[in-house]
């Protein structure tokens, strides 16, 4: 049996930290408390502006709810966790405003975008950085989505204070948890993920890659994702409005897959890349990352529990892909990548999403892209070890809970085959 708690290396004033709160919690003390109504007030107050979205307020509501009840976090894990849900609500405040005093936003076009969808550990990650690359593709990066505001203008959107903040915290994490470099590739400006869009809208897997957070994602997994996309939406019209723009938004999340009707609702002209990966492989990979994100705010993670939740959160998710893509019949609008081909041969990978989607790739963005490919070269920060014991489940088990989706990655190779 795996050991259910994983344990990472941090330094000795912060363990320090940890335990002298874990003393004030047995004296009925809890420092750093969150409250929505003091969250919120603070937005109000550094922006100048009430958001008064009800999913975004609800939103609000259940994760701090959650993050009280359930997480049990770490004195220190509150505190991080306290100041990454107030960002959001400031950020989402600030956006808000400006999109209030300039209405022309909403006039911003988004055309034919692009999304990068598919099982987490699947290589989204890599394909998603690989094609922005493409000077054609804007994605949106991991600053603007933490400190979206003021819009980025070309004279600062490669170069500014924001990044440089972004930048010093990611550097901590890494410091904070050893093996997370070598598990996720992630700099403050790479592209960034749609959960980072979505946290703004306090309707987000994000929140649920950072605790444990069951009720919240009870909620979030039966919301409104036509109103979460619809935010999304606003949102890269915000981004944009500052000049940065480019023939298309190239976008990426695995948690797509859940609302994919949503997404050509709210796009209708939109282009899907769906990744495949066999999902004995995802699930430990996943849950493996997942602990490790979650040890940075509690004490208490629990592998074993986080991989019999994330077995059942990515079957149900492809569940309803697979329903969702059976009934919409837009199989035009999307291409269909294996990873073991595209770990074989990435470039081979991105020649056949281009052919299929009718795009040409410029000699110089290939060039970038295969510079990108020797600089972040796989295994780079170390190896990423995972296995089905260490969160618990067995190959049956997935083989079971993932059948319909196997055979239908069956059916999609039998096309391939001459």
């Amino acid at each position: 049996m795996a050991n259910p708690s994983i344990r990472i290396r941090q330094p000795v004033a912060l363990r320090a930290v940890n335990r002298v709160g874990a003393v004030a919690g047995r004296c009925g003390l809890t420092p750093f408390r969150l409250t929505p109504e003091r969250i919120l007030e603070n937005a109000r107050r550094a922006s100048g502006f009430e958001v008064r979205d009800p999913m975004f307020l609800e939103g609000v509501e259940r994760l701090v709810h959650g993050l009280e009840t359930h997480a049990r976090l770490s004195t220190f894990g509150r505190l991080a966790a306290r100041g990454t849900v107030q960002r959001s609500a400031d950020s989402r405040s600030q956006v808000e405003r400006a999109l209030s005093e300039h209405p022309e936003i909403g006039d911003e076009e988004v055309r034919a975008p692009v999304f990068i969808v598919g099982m987490p550990r699947s290589g989204t990650t890599i394909l998603h950085a690989l094609l922005h690359l493409d000077r054609n593709h804007r994605a949106p990066l991991s600053w603007e989505c933490l400190l979206p505001h003021p819009a980025p203008n070309p004279d600062d959107y490669r170069d500014n204070e924001r990044i440089e903040t972004v930048r010093k915290e990611f550097d901590q994490i890494f410091r904070l948890v050893p093996d997370f470099r070598r598990k996720h590739y992630m700099t403050a400006d790479s592209p960034q993920e749609c959960i980072g869009i979505t946290a703004l809208n306090f309707a987000s897997f994000q929140y649920v890659a950072m605790a444990w957070l069951p009720e919240y994602h009870d909620w979030f997994a039966k919301a409104d994702q036509v109103k979460n996309l619809q935010w999304h939406r606003r949102f890269l019209q915000f981004l944009q409005s500052g000049g940065v723009s480019a023939g298309r938004w190239l976008l990426k999340s695995p948690v797509h897959l859940m609302r994919l009707r949503a997404l050509f609702e709210v796009y209708p002209d939109a282009r899907v890349i769906v990744t495949h990966r066999h999902p004995a492989d995802v699930v430990p990979s996943v849950g493996s990352l997942i602990s490790s994100m979650r040890s940075f705010y509690s004490d208490h993670e629990d592998t074993l529990r986080t991989g019999r939740e994330h077995l059942l959160i990515w079957a149900d998710y492809f569940a309803r892909f697979l329903r969702d893509r059976r009934e919409l019949g837009r199989e035009e609008q999307m291409v269909d990548v294996f990873f073991d081909d595209f770990v074989r041969d990435q470039m081979s990978v991105v020649d056949a999403i281009y052919a299929r989607f009718g795009w040409d790739l410029r000699p110089e963005d290939r060039d970038r892209m295969e510079q990108f490919l020797q600089r972040e070269r796989r295994g780079k920060h170390g190896v990423h070890e995972y296995s089905l014991d260490q969160v618990g489940t067995t190959r049956a088990e997935i083989d079971n809970e993932y059948a319909r989706y196997l055979a239908f990655l069956e059916t999609l190779r039998s096309a391939r085959r001459p």
